[in-house]
This record gives structure tokens, C-alpha cells and sequence, in this order.
């Protein structure tokens, strides 16, 4: 069922405060934007007490500027280091549906916790069907939520760049369970000098309302480049361009939000505040408040950043 009147974006996010994060040595073999030299000079625990200090203020700072968060603790039961970014085994939608994702990391799939859907129950969302891909797990196939899938909620298009976490077929699979209309293109990173596959879509770019933040030069395909930028002047998206510094630097990985009195709030981390230049915050300014927290234990020894840590949640209320 697809609703007359969809939101591209929400007034709530759901967030994990970690027990055990660290350099999770399982993602880092294709997540280059983890430092794995820092690991070294860092203590687990050391590096778990920053992440719980940092996600604390960070999600303060969202319940300040009126934005609705639910916060479920980790536990020590499982291995789980970057249970703090849930985003990526989860989606949830505006008809009641919630998508469950197979993720590329043993250690990631044990993140999938039942009682979290219970709690939004409880919350007083309503929950219609879930639709789980994570058997494609038993055949090496990945589609990692909505890091891997950027979805333009309003005009139905799912664009994704692919890698080793995001398969294209069940990507295509998931497009037509939920009607959107796919765009694939493949985005890459320099590495010691080699172009390899940028892992998740939302690293180099990130959807508004109004307008797209997108690093084109990663997308090496001159076709493909320009069918993404096709498909989002032709939905009226002002495009915001970001270089392929900024991206090292998450200036890709944000989320807009609104707040209950409905002010539009772009969301992202102090670092990449910091790597935009003053005509890009001026853009950016012109559609939304821009609120940049600083992560910096979480982006260096987990290789993501804001919009990774918020699952956002578009249930209807019972």
C-alpha cells in the first residue's frame, strides 16, 4: 500500500547507546574510512566510554532542538561494536511495513534485536508486516538498509551504489516489494592509489526535501553520473556538490529532521561542518538549521558518522 501523501523526512529517530563499541576488525576490511592505526593507540574501553560520552551529547542535542528520540541500550551479550548504528539492519515506513536487512559482518547480524520492534509497539507505533531479506545471508548477498539504499520517499526512487554491501538483485528485489523506482551507479574512494567501491550510499551522499548533497566526482561512470543527476534535477532537487575530501570527512553522511513546530534541521557531524566551505553552508542554511555535533571516537574507529546513528522512524501511530 503506498500512501497519498508520503514525508520524505520525520520528527523521530531511534538510536542504540553502545556497551562494547570499538574497531570493529570485521567491517574494516571494506569500510576504509575506519582508522585502524588509531585502534592501536586506543584501549577498548577507553574508546567505548568516549562513543557512550559522545552519543549522550549527540542525542541531547537532537531532544533540545524538539526532535522526538528513542534511545534502546546495548547489552553485553553479544559481540556488537558498531551496534550504534542501527540504520543499517532496519527500515521503517509510513504504510506500517519494517524491513529487516542482511548485513555483511557476522558480528553486525547479531545488532537484529526483536524487542526493538516491541518497544515501538509499545511506543504506540503500529507495526502491519515485516519484510525480512536477512536469508540472503546464507548466500554471501548484502543490502545494508538504508546506508546502502538512499530513498526519496516522495517521489518513490531508491538510488544505491554498489558494492560488497549492496547487492544488486536484491536491491532490485527491494524495489519492487516497496515500489521504488531503482538507481544504481557504482561510487568509489582512492586507496593507496587504487579507486575501490565506497562502501555505503548515505557516506557520499544524503537526500532533503528540497535539494541533494552528493559527491559526484566519486561516481567515476560519466553515464551513471549523469543519470543520478538527471533523476534528481527532474525532481526538482537542488544538487549541492561535495568533493571527495569533504567525503572523507562525512560531510556526506547527514540527515534533515524536522522538529514537532515543524522546523526543518539538517543534521550532521561537527567534522563535516567544519570541511564545508561557506557557500555550501550558506545552501544548506537556505533550507534548514544545521546542527553538527562532534563524534570524533565514533567516526574514526567506527567509519560512520550522524546519519548511520538514526534509525528513523516513519510508523504510523495506533
Amino acid at each position: 500500500m503506498i500512501l497519498s501523501q508520503m514525508k520524505q523526512i520525520t520528527d523521530t529517530v531511534f538510536m542504540v547507546r553502545p556497551t562494547q563499541f570499538r574497531l570493529n576488525e570485521q567491517t574494516a576490511v571494506n569500510n576504509y574510512y575506519q582508522d585502524t592505526d588509531a585502534d592501536e593507540r586506543i584501549k577498548n574501553s577507553t574508546a567505548n566510554e568516549k562513543a557512550q560520552a559522545e552519543f549522550d551529547a549527540f542525542a541531547t542535542a537532537l531532544k533540545d532542538a524538539g526532535i522526538n528520540v528513542i534511545i534502546f541500550n546495548d547489552d553485553d551479550e553479544h559481540d556488537t561494536p558498531d551496534s550504534i548504528f542501527p540504520n543499517n539492519w532496519i527500515s521503517t515506513h509510513e504504510n506500517g511495513d519494517v524491513a529487516l536487512y542482511p548485513m555483511f559482518a557476522v558480528n553486525r547480524r547479531l545488532e537484529r534485536r526483536p524487542e526493538v520492534l516491541d518497544q515501538l509497539e509499545k511506543d504506540g507505533f503500529y507495526i502491519e508486516n515485516i519484510i525480512d531479506y536477512t536469508g540472503a545471508e546464507d548466500q554471501d548477498v548484502f543490502l545494508e538498509g538504508t546506508g546502502s539504499l538512499l530513498l526519496d520517499r516522495v517521489n518513490r526512487k531508491a538510488y544505491c551504489c554498489l558494492s560488497p554491501r549492496a547487492h544488486e538483485e536484491l536491491f532490485i528485489e527491494f524495489c519492487e516489494d516497496f515500489e521504488f523506482t531503482p538507481v544504481v551507479f557504482t561510487a568509489y574512494q582512492s586507496v593507496d592509489g587504487e579507486r575501490l567501491p565506497i562502501y555505503h550510499t548515505n557516506v557520499m551522499m544524503a537526500l532533503g526535501e528540497n535539494y541533494a548533497v552528493i559527491c559526484l566526482d566519486s561516481i567515476d561512470d560519466k553515464s551513471e553520473r549523469k543519470n543520478v543527476l538527471k533523476h534528481l534535477k527532474d525532481d526538482g532537487k537542488e544538487v549541492i556538490t561535495i568533493t571527495e575530501a569533504q567525503v572523507n570527512a562525512f560531510a556526506g553522511n547527514m540527515m534533515q529532521v524536522h522538529n514537532a513546530s515543524g522546523d526543518r534541521i539538517l543534521v550532521m557531524s561537527d567534522q563535516a561542518y567544519q570541511s564545508l566551505t561557506s557557500d555550501q553552508i550558506k545552501k544548506l542554511k537556505a533550507y534548514n538549521q544545521i546542527l553538527h555535533p562532534s563524534i570524533e571516537m565514533i567516526e574514526t574507529l567506527g567509519g560512520g558518522s550522524v546519519r548511520c546513528m538514526m534509525a528513523e522512524v516513519f510508523l504510523p501511530r495506533t
